[in-house]
């Protein structure tokens, strides 16, 4: 943390305002995500497809070398984001029309995510729960492939009504063959404004001005600016890759980083401390 003191005026606001002012927006891969486990890199929502056994072996080529040459560009703490921005719409569009040639079906998909070594961050449950349980909206804005971000929250038993996501989603055909992907396009530096043309979504919870953020990227610090008023916000970010390199550029940003924690305890700590006084009708003053 940069400034303690602030964090703690952040968190004592959000106690004030309790579950009915909150609400929950994050990222999904390798936020609510884990990024290893055992020394390996645990996939994301495209990894998972990348490397599944519906991709042919010269597709799964062509997508690694995306990667190689793309993923470094993403992270690189030393390039400006308008430097970025071309290239990641580049590398999604290049990725999407790979994946639409491979005649992936909708059928595949929850197959594809059992098979895969995808884990929910440790205690990841007590988070989905409890917010589930208070009735605080937890809205998922992730760069990553929609239908399977909801597969694997399905499949994990989390996959709660107070769950909302805006994401990539595959187009499939009559016969539930992927053809394309649905616009708009999502990338790591446009989750904004720009593409929440749905933001009734927030207008819906305009009365939710208290905000939980968490993210993994430094595009995932807008996903709260289709928000109208905020009163407090507090901007967890996990910090995964290069934590030497980014943790300067992290720390400015984020009021807590977590630098290779690979649970939510820290998130689920803080939601705590905040809905359990909810009952009271007092504010409780520090």
């Amino acid at each position: 943390m940069k400034d303690p003191e602030h964090v703690k005026n952040i968190i004592l606001g959000l106690r004030r305002g309790g579950a009915g002012k909150l609400q929950v927006i994050s990222d999904f891969d390798m936020t609510l995500t884990r990024f290893g486990f055992n020394g390996q890199r645990c996939p994301t929502s495209y990894n998972i497809i990348d490397n599944s056994r519906v991709i042919s072996e010269e597709g799964k080529k062509k997508l690694k070398d995306l990667l190689h040459y793309y993923y470094p560009i993403e992270i690189d703490p030393y390039r400006t984001v308008e430097d970025k921005l071309p290239l990641m719409v580049e590398w999604w569009t290049k990725a999407h029309n790979l994946l639409s040639q491979q005649k992936i079906s909708k059928s595949d998909i929850a197959q594809i995510v059992k098979e895969s070594d995808v884990m929910l961050r440790d205690h990841f449950n007590i988070l989905f729960d409890k917010l589930h349980q208070s009735r605080v909206p937890l809205f998922i804005f992730s760069a990553g492939v929609g239908d399977v971000l909801e597969e694997i929250i399905r499949q994990a038993g989390v996959f709660y009504p107070n769950v909302s996501v805006v994401s990539n989603y595959m187009d499939f055909d009559d016969s539930g063959v992927l053809q394309g992907f649905k616009g708009p396009l999502i990338h790591t530096y446009n989750k904004n404004n720009s593409v929440l043309k749905n933001t009734e979504y927030f207008q819906q919870l305009h009365t939710r001005t208290n905000i939980l953020l968490l993210g993994d990227s430094m595009g995932d610090l807008s996903m709260a600016d289709g928000v109208a008023d905020v009163d407090n916000i507090l901007r967890v970010g996990f910090l995964n890759d290069r934590v030497e390199d980014q943790r300067g550029k992290y720390i400015e940003a984020y009021d807590i980083v977590l630098e290779k924690d690979e649970t939510l305890d820290v998130a689920n700590g803080i939601l705590h401390f905040i809905l359990t006084q909810t009952q009271a009708t007092q504010p409780t003053h520090p």
